[in-house]
Parts: structure tokens; sequence; C-alpha cells
């Protein structure tokens, strides 16, 4: 007679326990412990956890403790980490369309990229699932800009020097031969030891990412000239967020796509803010020769085509960004132009 309610005690610990077993998501990212970023990256987990009672917990290595871009990449692969942050170019090896909004100097302003990006960041999310991931939304990095120890103005300045450009990213190592320089291919995590040992010379950074990663110590000058537009995302393996139930799933997404829209809202004050402060800092602003910016952008375009025409990223969508890049100049000329009339029209009555 005792063996049944026994039978019955264990049979419901085990159901209990199982219940309420709790899924780990390991997130590995480059962003500094301390940083503004990693605390809102925290709160996020925390209130992912409060929301599903334990069910998932987010589990967070920041700082590059997991290594460079391909190391993390390796470890989500065989399921060691979940997930991770990337910029354009760290996610080549698994989606490399999503590198199409960083591809050098597409954009001219940010109001092209909020033109285009309002059309086309469905579009990039979806395409994320076509290689086994689920992303949150795009945050903004700024503009990458040029940050040198000497001035560069030119051609001439640019001979021989040595730039850094992210490990495995075609576009960019292109765009800097195209430009005239020699690309010297490192990770993310390698870059500050390449400035103090010489190994390269130039390093193309947002004003935050300098700042962050301290590169703005080892550079003197920085050029106004916007070259990248630089992106910042999470994924997460789909094979892993589909261990999560429905419920759970939408909370995750709930949370980490509001935190990046918050990003994305924050980084652009913090871009601006940053670049002050790069001054603020002793770096010299200078401006290129504005005779061979067109004859750089050609360059770098046509380099740019190349690659899409290779299939390095989708040429379809290449063609489309290009395509509302042309119609979003189309009406900002056309809208200079009746401003113009109008004011000329003004002066002369006027008169």
């Amino acid at each position: 007679m005792l063996k049944l309610p026994r039978l019955l005690i264990l049979t419901v610990l085990a159901l209990t326990s199982f219940q309420v077993q709790s899924v780990q998501l390991k997130i590995a990212t480059l962003t500094p412990e301390g940083s503004g970023w990693m605390e809102a990256m925290r709160a996020g987990a925390k209130e992912i956890k409060e929301r599903t009672e334990g069910r998932v917990i987010v589990k967070l290595y920041g700082g590059g403790t997991q290594g460079s871009d391909k190391t993390v990449l390796r470890l989500m692969r065989v399921g060691k980490l979940q997930g991770a942050t990337f910029t354009g170019s760290g996610l080549i090896d698994r989606f490399p369309t999503i590198q199409l909004y960083s591809l050098p100097m597409v954009f001219k302003s940010l109001d092209e990229v909020d033109y285009v990006r309002e059309r086309m960041d469905d579009t990039l999310m979806e395409g994320m699932k076509s290689a086994g991931l689920i992303g949150f939304g795009i945050a903004e990095g700024g503009f990458a800009r040029m940050m040198s120890s000497s001035p560069v103005r030119g051609p001439d300045d640019l001979s021989g020097k040595k730039v850094w450009v992210p490990e495995g990213d075609a576009s960019s190592h292109d765009a800097m031969k195209a430009m005239g320089l020699s690309p010297v291919a490192l990770p993310l995590t390698d870059v500050m030891i390449g400035l103090q040992t010489g190994l390269i010379d130039v390093v193309t950074n947002s004003a935050v990412g300098a700042i962050v990663l301290q590169w703005h110590t080892r550079v003197k000058f920085v050029m106004r000239l916007p070259l990248v537009y630089i992106i910042g995302f999470l994924v997460i393996e789909e094979k892993a967020f589909n261990r999560l139930t429905p419920g759970d799933r939408e909370i995750v997404s709930d949370v980490m796509e509001r935190v990046y829209k918050e990003f994305d809202q924050a980084n652009r004050q913090d871009d601006a803010d940053a670049s002050m402060e790069l001054i603020a800092q002793g770096l010299v602003e200078i401006e290129p020769y504005q005779e061979y910016v067109d004859e750089w952008r050609n360059a770098v375009m046509e380099s740019n085509r190349v690659l899409a025409e290779k299939g390095d990223v989708d040429l379809e969508l290449f063609n489309r960004m290009l395509a509302y890049l042309e119609e979003y100049r189309a009406e900002k000329s056309a809208g200079t132009a009746i401003a113009d009339a109008g004011a000329a029209a003004a002066v002369d009555r006027n008169e």
C-alpha cells in the first residue's frame, strides 16, 4: 500500500523538476564590461529571467572574452555559445548580405541611411533566418571615419599606409586597395596591438567605437569623410531559440527588440557626443581634398559592385539599395531646386 504513494510522489517531483528546468542562452559580445551598452543588455537579461520565471537564463560574456568573431561563430556552431553580438563584417561567414549597409562609401549622410533602412531593415532580418539565425533588430553604430597618426587628405598621404580591415571583410579590403592603401586584416581584438607595434598606421571606426576600444589614444588625426556605416546586432542560433516555448520566445524577442531599438535611437547622439570628445582629447579633424573624394567614391563603388556580382552580397538587394539612394537623392535635389527658385523669386519681389 505504501509503494503507490511513493511512486506518485517521485513522479510528481520528476515532472516538477522537468517543468522548471531552465534553458540557458550563452551570448558573447565585444562590449566592454561596465559600459552603458553592457548594463542595458544585463538589464534585459534580468528582465527575461523574471518574466519567464527562471525558464530562460541569458548569460552574457562581455569584453571579447570568448575570442574573435570567427572563434565565436565556431563556438556557436558546436553549441558552446547560443548567440553573440556582431558588427556588419563579423557575420560574413554565416550571412554575407548583412554587410550590405556597411559596404564602404555607399552612404553620404545619415538622412540617406534613414531612408534606406526604413525600407530594408525587415528584409535583412528575414534573411537572417535563411542562415539559421534569429535577429532582434539593427543598432546604428555611426559612421566609421579614417583615423591616423599623420594627416590624410589625398592619395599621396595614403600611399603605402597600412590600414586595418576586419578579418574576412573582402569589401573593406578591396575598398582600401582601391583608395591606394595597404590593407592588413586583423580581428578586432588585435587592433590595439597593431597600433602599438606599428603593424598598422590607419584605422577606421566610429567615434564611439574608437573611444570604447581606446584606439583614439594611438592616433592624432580623424578625417571628416564618412567611409563606412557601422551596424550592430544580436543573433541567436535558431535551433537554440526554438528550444524555448512559444511564450518564452515571444518574451525574449520583446525584450531584445526593445533593447536594440533603444540602442539604435541612443547611439546616434552618443556618436555625435563622442565625435566632440575626440576633439576635446586632442585629435585634429581634417578634410580630404575635395577633388579626390569623387575619385575615391567611384573606385570604391565599382569595387562594391564587383563583390555583389560575385555573390558576396545579394545582388538584387544591392541594386535595390542603390535604387533607393538614387530615389532619395533625386527627391532631395528636386526639393533643393524648388527652395532655391522660391528664394530667388522672393529676392526679385523685394527688388
